[in-house]
């Protein structure tokens, strides 16, 4: 498969009190300078809960369909661009450097898959990728079978999910949505002779695979609350009903369906944060029922990449957190006597992800916060690693999809350097550069200067930051700097170069990203002491890595800026409560805020099954826990920085609402002038507008709220 990849109503005061035709020509400005939407006073809504009275004075703002609501929202992004007209210049500006720093007319490199050659590419002045094959060679004509542009013509909002190529190449089955949302999507059948779209269309899916009939897929939808939860059996024009195969009633566990590398298997994964369960089916036998595979235990996570009449097992429990492989037959799979240990665990090396091959597998790992391949060869059973200088850099897969290659394909970049595509000869162990993504105008690496810096936390763990800022300036604390982070689900803050960020580089900021605990940068361990009753260390660990950057003159609290998105807007909230002394501007992008409430809401998506990262709200030490650091509830009297905070009306990860009452909040008992703004996406979702230029803009528009409060909106 192809991919491309949180009582009572009362009448709201919707007059925005802006000095109509007034020219704004100061460059920074005071909450006091324009009144925000204000409310009429309202009776909050109280909560007993384990002994203690919560109070929520904004429970109100919470359905997207209510009349009032959306007029509030409407009056809030007035007020955004009454009090940033000021900046839309340099707005202007940003937007145009950004997209200046973009190669319009560019190209993947083609991957051979079943006979063709697969790519996707841009043009000029276009928003969306047209999906390309050529049959055989790269020589012959081209054959555009998604235009996305097209498909997105008249939309406000459009995701184009994934696609994946029936087994006799005639067919792609595809999803998307127009609501900007990445919970759930349509499913459609494209005809590639004809072009035409076939009569079959599903709603609600999440995931798919084919069978290898040409006819068969095999799809998961969610419930209520957009968990993935069910497996239904599709049949191409078929007049029956589909089949349910399976329901995961564990409300822990969401599934997905995908296929194997070899196409001999169609598998069935069930997994939560801790656990998982794979099942198995012929995928040349599509009639036939899946049939399970280890049995699930608890905290035993493992994942199946198929061989030729055996399984590759990555497998995870307490005796080994940051996972071992295991060579099992596919006939006596649950017996694990039958096991092979191919590699070993290692405490200091967590192993993130396989790719099985006819003759190798591949290891993506971690060591030391840093990204490795390593190439295992089946005959000789050596392996081997490649290499990487640089003290800071990233290294991801890209896709090889075809079984048989002795090549695997891998990009590498690093905060100075743009992305490089290679394949590796797994054979005789080099790599071959493909493609380096070009920056129009020219960008020379070397006249940027890359660290790796530590901090220390207050319990004395050392805790990495990766720094990229402009060769000649001094380290007198007198420079601007932006900090980023996320800190949660074990998921690793790589750094990976952006040239959007050079619009703040250039401009004398030191951009520097905290690999704080929550993720999985130092291993599963890493992951482990940021999560659940941890979860206290990833903002102490933030904490201190702005403190580093302060104290080691870098910046100074005047200065510096901090960002972070969904759980990493949770991360800044939290911090700014806890610190606001330390930071000048926060820019909070769909943050998760309003912790006890969303956990405490089973009909939300993302509620339950995330018990196994944050706690359980409806037990008293969860509870209790989680209030000490939701950002909305922890809300006081106290001086702010300056705020900046996303959110979109379909947002299905964090609520609209979530983004919407922290900054109602924030402005009834912050005791300062500075300002807090709301932007929210009316069309769009989590991840904000859906085009790449779109996307751009609302960039423009953080990068400009920077600036100017900083001082800085003329430089």
């Amino acid at each position: 498969m192809l991919s491309i990849y949180k009582s009572g109503f009362f009448f709201i005061i919707l007059f925005l009190m802006a000095c109509s035709g007034n020219q704004l020509t100061s460059t920074v400005m005071n909450q006091s300078d324009f009144q925000a939407p204000p409310m009429a006073p309202q009776q909050p809504k109280h909560f007993q809960e384990f002994g203690h009275q919560r109070t929520d004075p904004f429970f109100w703002i919470k359905n997207p369909d209510d009349s009032q609501v959306l007029a509030y929202l409407k009056a809030e992004n007035d007020y955004t661009q009454t009090v940033m007209e000021h900046t839309l210049g340099l707005q202007e500006k940003l937007f145009a450097e950004m997209k200046a720093r973009i190669k319009e007319e560019d190209a993947t490199v083609p991957q051979l898959y079943r006979g063709y050659y697969y790519y996707s590419r841009t043009e000029t002045g276009k928003q969306y990728p047209l999906y390309c094959r050529k049959k055989g060679q790269l020589s012959t004509n081209e054959e555009v079978f998604f235009d996305v542009n097209k498909l997105a013509e008249g939309k406000d909002a459009f995701i184009f999910a994934e696609y994946s190529i029936s087994t006799q190449n005639d067919l792609a089955a595809y999803m998307f949505n127009t609501s900007g949302s990445y919970a759930s999507f349509t499913l459609k059948i494209k005809n590639l002779s004809t072009g035409i779209d076939l009569p079959d269309q599903l709603e609600n899916v999440q995931s798919f695979a084919w069978a290898n009939d040409n006819k068969t897929l095999f799809y998961t939808i969610g419930n209520e609350a957009l968990r993935p939860y069910r497996v239904y059996r599709h049949e191409l024009g078929s007049s029956q009903p589909d089949i349910l195969l399976y329901e995961e009633k564990d409300e822990l566990f969401n599934v997905r369906v995908l296929k194997g590398k070899t196409r001999e298997q169609i598998f069935i994964a069930s997994t939560s944060f801790t656990t998982s369960e794979w099942q198995v089916l012929d995928a040349n036998k599509p009639l036939t029922d899946f049939k399970a595979l280890i049995p699930r235990a608890k905290d035993v996570d493992y994942s199946i990449y198929p061989h030729v009449n055996t399984y590759y097992v990555l497998y995870k429990d307490p005796s080994c957190k940051n996972r071992m492989v295991y060579q099992a037959p596919i006939n006596t799979l649950n017996d694990r006597s039958t096991w092979k240990e191919v590699v070993s665990h290692d405490p200091k090396v967590k192993i993130e992800d396989l790719e099985v091959f006819e003759k190798h597998m591949v290891m993506y790992v971690r060591t030391n916060g840093l990204n490795e391949i390593r190439v295992f060869d089946m005959a000789s059973q050596q392996t081997k690693s490649i290499n990487f200088k640089e003290p800071v850099y990233t290294v991801d897969a890209v896709s090889t999809p075809e079984f048989s290659s002795t090549k695997v394909r891998y990009s590498y970049s690093s905060l100075n350097r743009p992305t490089t595509i290679y394949d590796y000869d797994m054979v005789n162990g080099n790599s071959e550069q493909l493609k380096q993504q070009q920056i129009p105008g020219g960008f020379n690496p070397d006249d940027y200067q890359v660290e790796r810096i530590w901090a220390t936390a207050n319990d004395g763990t050392k805790v990495p930051m990766a720094l990229v800022y402009k060769n000649g300036i001094e380290r007198d604390g007198q420079n601007p700097a932006l900090l980023y982070a996320y800190g949660s689900y074990g998921y690793s803050s790589d750094a990976y170069f952006s040239s959007n960020i050079y619009s703040l580089i250039d401009r004398g900021f030191v951009y520097a990203i905290a690999q704080v605990r929550g993720g999985s940068e130092m291993g599963e361990e890493w992951y482990e002491q940021g999560k659940l009753f941890n979860k206290m260390n990833t903002f102490t660990d933030f904490i201190a890595c702005s403190e580093a950057l302060i104290n080691q003159k870098y910046t100074s609290s005047n200065l510096l800026a901090i960002r972070g998105g969904s759980a990493g807007g949770l991360l800044v909230g939290a911090v700014a409560n806890m610190r606001p002394d330390l930071y000048k501007v926060v820019l909070a992008l769909v943050p998760f805020v309003d912790v006890i409430n969303t956990m405490q809401d089973t009909t939300l998506p993302l509620t339950t099954q995330e018990y196994e990262q944050w706690g359980n709200p409806f037990v008293e030490p969860d509870y209790k826990y989680m209030l000490s650091y939701s950002p909305y509830d922890n809300v006081k009297k106290q001086a702010y920085p300056n705020i900046l905070v996303t959110g979109g009306l379909h947002d299905s990860q964090v609520g609209f609402h979530e983004s919407t009452k922290w900054v109602a909040k924030l402005r009834t008992l912050k005791t300062d002038d500075n300002l807090v703004l709301l932007h929210m996406n009316m069309q769009s979702g989590h991840g904000g507008a859906t085009g790449r230029f779109d996307r751009l803009r609302e960039l423009a528009l953080e990068w400009a709220f920077t600036l100017d409060r900083m001082g800085m909106a003329g430089e």
